[in-house]
């Protein structure tokens, strides 16, 4: 049975100093979508879908552990590293995470891209009829579904480095630029995963 999707693709990390860009690709049925199955699952209890900017760390780990298991949702995920961002600009990067988190997904139907996000370019994303809505993650489920998944696999990735870079308190700003952060790098100097030039 030939199944249409509605593709919703979000990104994390465009400001921090340190860490990759996240983009999500999402695949949503449109069966699914129009019966609703996404609101809120009291069995699950799951908090209101909304942008992952509005949820709680529990709320976000809820929905990700239900998302990434739900039998009839496709995702992808696609990083591009500091070293990258540096030689291609954080736009260009995100666009070409968005890229290929979208091919991973092998999958095609009305693409909904999260504001500043496109597909290679625009004219790709006339091509493809993707896109860009400011605000998407607060309007479309398959782009609010995006955004949690890139937040919490990013989250869950800074931790990690958090203990191959200790001292600079990865696991609690994620690498954005708090005071606490950027006096760890005067104190100690950039990690191998600091986007330098953001420093500058």
């Amino acid at each position: 049975m030939f199944v249409r999707y509605t593709i919703g693709i979000d990104e994390v990390g465009r400001g921090p100093l340190a860490g990759p860009v996240v983009v999500c690709a999402v695949a949503l049925p449109d069966t699914l979508a129009q019966r609703g199955a996404m609101r809120s699952h009291s069995s699950n209890k799951l908090s209101a879908l909304h942008d992952s900017k509005k949820l709680t760390p529990k709320q976000r780990d809820a929905w990700y552990a239900h998302l990434t298991r739900h039998p009839r949702i496709r995702y992808a995920v696609a990083r591009v590293y500091p070293r990258q961002i540096e030689k291609r600009n954080i736009s260009r990067a995100a666009n070409l995470a968005a890229w290929r988190a979208f091919t991973r997904l092998a999958v095609r139907g009305r693409v909904f891209l999260d504001g500043g996000l496109f597909l290679k370019d625009k004219a790709h994303s006339a091509s493809l009829k993707a896109k860009t809505i400011i605000k998407g993650d607060e309007n479309i489920p398959a782009v609010a579904m995006a955004s949690i998944i890139a937040k919490v696999t990013r989250d869950r990735f800074m931790k990690r480095m958090a203990e191959h870079y200790p001292g600079y308190g990865f696991e609690l700003h994620k690498g954005y630029g708090t005071r606490a952060h950027l006096a760890a790098v005067r104190r100690i100097g950039p990690s191998p995963i600091h986007r330098r030039t953001f420093l500058s």
